[in-house]
C-alpha cells in the first residue's frame, strides 16, 4: 500500500495516543470523520496498524531489574531454532527476543524480572534448560537512555 502524507500523519498521531477519538484524529489531521475513519481501517486491514495497546510502567508493577541475554545454540537447523522460538515465547518474562547475527551469539533476549533471584531462577531452571541452548552471556541494564515504541513516519 502507498502511503500519502495525509496517512503519516495518522500513524505519528495514533502512536502517541491510540486512545484519540476518530473525531479528535480528525481534527488533528484536517478530514472530516468520515474519511479518517476509512483511512484508519484501510491501514488496520493492510496490516499496517497491527494493534493498539497500554504502556505500562515496569517499576510501578515491581519489576526493577533488566538483562540482555546472548544465547548460542549447539545446532543452526530451522528445526532446532523453531524448537528453541516455541519454548522461549512461553515465558512471560521475555519480552523480545531477536535472531541475531555478528556476535557469537544466535539470539538476543531482553527479559525484565523483579529482582537478581527471580532473573537467577529465570535465567538457570528455564532458559538454560530449553534444548540446544549451549551458552549464554548476561549484562544488565543500569539506565535506558531512549525508549521509543514509534517508529519514523
Amino acid at each position: 500500500m502507498e502511503i500519502d502524507r495525509i496517512d503519516r500523519e495518522i500513524l505519528r498521531v495514533l502512536q502517541e495516543d491510540g486512545r484519540i477519538s476518530n473525531q479528535d484524529l480528525a481534527e488533528r489531521i484536517g478530514l472530516s470523520p468520515s474519511p479518517c475513519l476509512r483511512r484508519v481501517r484501510t491501514l488496520e486491514e493492510t496490516g499496517i496498524i497491527t494493534g493498539y495497546r497500554a504502556l505500562l510502567n515496569a517499576k510501578a508493577l515491581g519489576y526493577t531489574l533488566m538483562a540482555l541475554i546472548h544465547i548460542a545454540m549447539d545446532k543452526h537447523t530451522p528445526e532446532r531454532f523453531d524448537s528453541f522460538e516455541q519454548e522461549i515465547s512461553q515465558i512471560s518474562e521475555i519480552i523480545e527476543c531477536l535472531l541475531i547475527t555478528g556476535q557469537d551469539a544466535d539470539y538476543q533476549i531482553k527479559v525484565i524480572v523483579r529482582d537478581m533471584d527471580a532473573f537467577q531462577e529465570l535465567l538457570l531452571n528455564r532458559i538454560t534448560r530449553i534444548q540446544g541452548v549451549t551458552g549464554v552471556h548476561s549484562s544488565f541494564v543500569l539506565r535506558r537512555v531512549i525508549e521509543k515504541t514509534a517508529l519514523p513516519v
